[in-house]
């Protein structure tokens, strides 16, 4: 994910690097800002969510130097999953890193090593094979192994995030034990009776004190380190982050009550008070916020965990005249792949022997099995049903349909809204601004505050600094995304990229292609009505023994409806075409002939008695054929392209939705105008071209107003491209599917009201989300800073303050995670 790749205009580069250490709003603009400055870079996103920096820029970008950037800012960049990626053990120290590196750059065909001590891996740029790299790190005196790639790399993501939940588990864990002891022992003199007195005449107050410090020193010193390791230095570098805003928070506090412990004469006369619990509380309560958020932002990436979970580990593979099984990684195109029933399909291919019903919900959404016979195509991560059968791999690792479909989730959670652009340009002055408050605050309260003004002042100023939460503001979008777009790949509804998230809730009309996007987009028999006398089998198997001397699209659908009845074809002789009117033969020793209207007219036929059937056909925008059996009307015949079962019920939902919708075809008039009548369609744009479809949707556009366009072939990209969302439909082309903005997967037209659906959910989500964290700071900080003092007399205690800003970011991550349960209307 993160190797660079060109763009589709062909003039830009986009990289894409994994970031450590993020935990704010903030730090994203930090790192946008560190990254936009190095040379050659147009434009970067940094996505809080998915922990992901897509880098864009007109020529190749220097990886070393944008790592160095991100560092440089105070993060962290994990090794890459585009290069050679060893794990490198015995490393103690960062002479250590520059040993192996040196050893490596000296390997013949390598251009580039980068190791890191803290991850133990090193990174190899060039042609070197892996055999070579491991022996020149063995001969600097170290160990290695080679590290896999793909879906290696994501679970070692989930492991590193495992990692990190556990040990803010643990660090809370220590710290609420050492807490709760400083919280009883100062606010327990506040709340209960008595309580004052007792440790008075027991261990007495300056013992409590004495108590309280060593205790509060290991809170914030052990678990808590993590604030000051990364907030005082953010500080430091002009730069601060939402640690920084905790470390100073609780440093004030903590330094305060140090100097009311051990020189209390440095203070004025009724401020000698001491803040530990404050200052252990804030901790505390913050290393619960972040366990909470971690636990939370691990479900919000579940689906991308199920869809990897769909990735078989085994093959079993027919080679040297037997069947052994072989790990996945293994299989190459061209290999016989056997599956046996109830197992998972492993990579893509086509049915070579046996039949069976294949489960490809995971991929289409479809819960109804697909029957699959010789020929057919299969799809990697879906499920065999009761068959056996063997197939040939023709798509395996990174090339399988799954593969694609978690790269381009993956892509879409990490791309960054429109709407984000305000929180961006909020929140890279949020904590400098809170900071400022934070003083203001102080100044204001020791200079016109009530007595003891320092100890109210020093209160209201760390509640200002801990109540402020950019967390909220940073996870609101992203977090929305993450969980949408992978609902909406669990319905089969892939959004390739995250703008469409927002655009396709604007859509006032939907234009759709009729061919493959309506229709099934191939021709077959809808219609043979006969006349008295004549059996349907019989005169079905004449017609399509006749025409299958042709290659007419009309021609083989009569041929393959009367295969899909079984029927025997008989031989036929002295077949000939008649130019304008149709086609004739002897099938078995019976003269058949088979044309329109006029055809029947010129060999004295009357084709009255089906003049009613005629009428109907007509007005479905169907042209009939008629066949004459030994010079009698036989039977009147319709072949069409049909309508896709789901079609009618995905048009209604798109009116119950408010939107227009208008089929684009190059039909003519009367054809287009009767399935329009038959779907309840709004509007008819017939007899266009491939490129009069752009104009048609530029004039709709301007007509009606932000415009979706569904469509399937070659011929459909340039619409797809110039609508505001553009729909691909899966079964079709590969071209249609790169210029889309949607995929729908299962080829189903309901996939498209149910990816506006997921639009308006997730988008009214993000805004529920914006509205929570910017109201709650826009509330909150003013109370912190004791607005309601004077008229009310209430003040808020940093400890209820460290609670509340845990909360807003656990609140944002679980509404986010409402989504998971978002169902398209039936």
């Amino acid at each position: 994910m993160n190797a660079p790749t060109r763009n589709s205009n062909g003039n830009s580069v986009t990289l894409t690097l994994p970031i450590e250490g993020m935990t704010c709003a903030s730090c994203v603009g930090r790192v946008e800002r560190a990254l936009k400055e190095v040379p050659g870079v147009s434009d970067a996103v940094v996505n809080l969510a998915t922990e992901r920096a897509a880098i864009t820029g007109k020529a190749a970008l220097d990886r070393p130097r944008l790592v160095a950037a991100i560092e440089n800012a105070g993060y962290g960049v994990p090794a890459p999953s585009g290069a050679v990626e060893l794990s490198v053990r015995g490393m103690t120290c960062a002479s250590c890193v520059g040993r192996v590196e040196r050893a490596l750059r000296a390997v013949p065909g390598v251009s580039d090593a980068a190791v890191n001590l803290a991850t133990e891996r090193a990174t190899v740029q060039g042609s070197a094979d892996t055999a070579s790299l491991i022996a020149a790190i063995a001969d600097a005196g170290y160990e290695a192994a080679p590290v896999g790639q793909g879906q290696a790399e994501r679970q070692s993501t989930d492991q590193r995030k495992d990692a990190e939940e556990r040990a803010l588990r643990r660090d809370f864990i220590l710290a609420l034990v050492l807490t709760l002891p400083v919280f009883l022992l100062e606010m327990g003199t506040h709340l209960i009776p008595g309580m004052h007195a007792l440790i008075d005449r027991s261990i007495g107050m300056q013992n409590s004190w004495y108590l309280q410090f060593a205790l509060t020193t290991l809170v914030l010193f052990v678990p808590g380190i993590r604030f000051y390791e990364k907030g005082l230095p953010a500080l430091w570098r002009r730069a601060p982050d939402m640690n920084s805003l905790v470390a100073v928070g609780s440093l004030a506090a903590y330094g305060y009550s140090l100097v009311a412990t051990f020189a209390p004469a440095l203070l004025p006369p009724g401020t000698i008070n001491v803040y530990y619990e404050a200052a252990a509380v804030i901790v505390t309560l913050i290393l619960l916020g972040r366990l909470l958020e971690a636990r939370a932002k691990g479900r919000t990436s579940e689906a991308i965990r199920r869809l990897v979970r769909l990735q078989a580990k085994t093959a079993r593979v027919r080679r040297d005249g037997g069947s052994v099984d072989v790990p996945v990684e293994t299989v190459t195109t061209g290999d016989i792949v056997e599956v046996r029933p109830g197992e998972r399909i492993p990579v893509d291919g086509q049915l070579t022997e046996g039949e069976s019903y294949v489960d490809e919900a995971m991929i289409t959404g479809e819960p109804v099995p697909v029957a699959k016979t010789p020929g057919s195509p299969v799809t990697g991560g879906t499920v065999n049903q009761k068959g056996a059968f063997a197939f040939r791999a023709t798509a395996v690792g990174g090339d399988t349909v799954l593969s694609q479909i978690i790269r381009m989730v993956e892509e879409a959670q990490g791309s960054k809204l429109p709407i984000q652009a305000l929180v961006d340009r909020v929140t890279m002055w949020f904590v400098p601004a809170v900071m400022v408050v934070a003083a203001l605050t102080f100044l204001v309260w020791l200079v016109l505050g009530p007595s003891p003004a320092l100890s109210f002042a020093l209160v209201n100023a760390v509640a200002v600094l801990i109540i402020a939460c950019p967390c909220a503001m940073g996870l609101a979008t992203p977090t929305s995304i993450m969980v949408g777009t992978g609902r909406g790949a669990e319905l089969g509804v892939l959004f390739r990229k995250g703008e469409a998230l927002q655009l396709l809730k604007d859509a006032r009309v939907v234009a759709l292609d009729k061919t493959g996007t309506l229709t099934e987009g191939r021709p077959a028999l809808t219609d043979l009505e006969l006349a008295p006398g004549f059996e349907r089998g019989a005169v079905l198997a004449r017609v399509a023994a006749v025409e299958d001397k042709s290659e007419h699209p009309i021609a083989r659908a009569i041929v393959d409806a009367a295969a899909a009845e079984q029927l025997t074809l008989p031989a036929i002789s002295e077949f000939t075409s008649v130019t304008g009117f149709g086609v004739r033969a002897m099938v078995v020793g019976q003269r058949v002939e088979i044309g329109a209207d006029r055809y029947m007219s010129q060999l004295g036929l009357d084709v009255a008695p089906f003049a009613a059937t005629a009428e109907r056909l007509a007005a479905e925008g169907k042209s009939p054929l008629y066949a004459a059996i030994d010079g009698r009307l036989a039977a009147i015949i319709a072949v069409a392209d049909p309508i896709k079962p789901a079609t009618p019920a995905a048009i209604r939902a798109l009116h119950d939705l408010g939107l227009k919708v208008v089929m684009i075809t190059g039909d003519n008039v009367r054809t287009a105008g009767a399935i329009a009548t038959r779907l309840g369609i709004d509007d008819v744009v017939a007899e266009v071209l491939p490129d009069g479809k752009v104009e048609a949707i530029r004039r709709l556009r301007s007509e009606y107003g932000k415009l979706a366009f569904v469509g399937d072939g070659i011929n459909d990209a340039p619409a797809l491209a110039e609508a505001d969302v553009g729909l691909a439909i899966g079964t079709g082309t590969d071209i249609a599917i790169e210029t889309a903005d949607v995929v729908l997967m299962s080829g189903s037209l309901q996939g498209v009201p149910n990816a506006i659906a997921l639009s308006k959910a997730t988008i009214g989500n993000i805004r529920q989300n914006l509205f929570w964290a910017f109201a709650y700071n826009v509330a909150l900080i003013p109370v912190a800073a004791g607005v309601l003092y004077p008229a009310f007399g209430i003040l808020l205690s940093p400890v209820f303050a460290a609670g509340a800003m845990a909360l807003s970011s656990v609140f944002v991550l679980g509404n986010a995670l409402r989504l998971r349960r978002f169902q398209p209307a039936t």
